[in-house]
């Protein structure tokens, strides 16, 4: 298994999560972005620096994530290629990205594009804190539970 993080928007805290886990669980943690995202050292983690082009960290992603691993994301239209290959797919607040919520998630970020686009700025969603930070840190050890029970495996990775 292996965790990927979308981490051009991935908030500080959430990549703190996802690293005290994965040195703990001994899962590896591959950083994908277009420039260099900072993060503490260890032989568990590594990054990859794309072109700044549209789309070339998550078209990296696509292409090199397994049905093994775990994807965590902001991005919605990511999200929906990922689920629709059979990944696992969270975001930062917790929300688990599925073949039944996916398709909603994503007409609705779309309807907003549509919506800003004509110059109507619907409501923005509230800051980032503990309370997120928390919903997200007990959706990512439920995930990581389901995906090394999927893979005979609770110990090690």
């Amino acid at each position: 298994m292996k965790i990927w993080i979308d981490a051009d928007s991935c908030p500080t805290p959430v990549r703190d999560q996802i690293c005290k886990r994965a040195v703990k669980l001994h899962i590896y943690v591959e950083f994908v972005a277009n420039r260099k995202i900072p993060f503490s050292p260890s032989p568990f983690f590594s990054m990859s620096i794309r072109d700044a082009t549209p789309d070339a960290a998550d078209d990296f992603i696509v292409e090199h994530a397994s049905d093994r691993d775990l994807v965590v994301t902001r991005d919605i239209p990511l999200a929906k290629r990922l689920v629709d290959n059979g990944l696992r797919v969270l975001n930062d607040r917790g929300i688990v990205y599925t073949e039944q919520n996916i398709n909603e998630r994503l007409a609705t970020r779309n309807l907003m594009q549509e919506l800003y686009s004509c110059g109507i700025f619907p409501e923005k969603t509230s800051n980032y804190g503990k309370k997120e930070l928390q919903d997200f840190s007990n959706a990512l050890d439920r995930e990581i539970t389901r995906a090394l029970k999927l893979q005979g495996n609770t110990s090690e990775c």
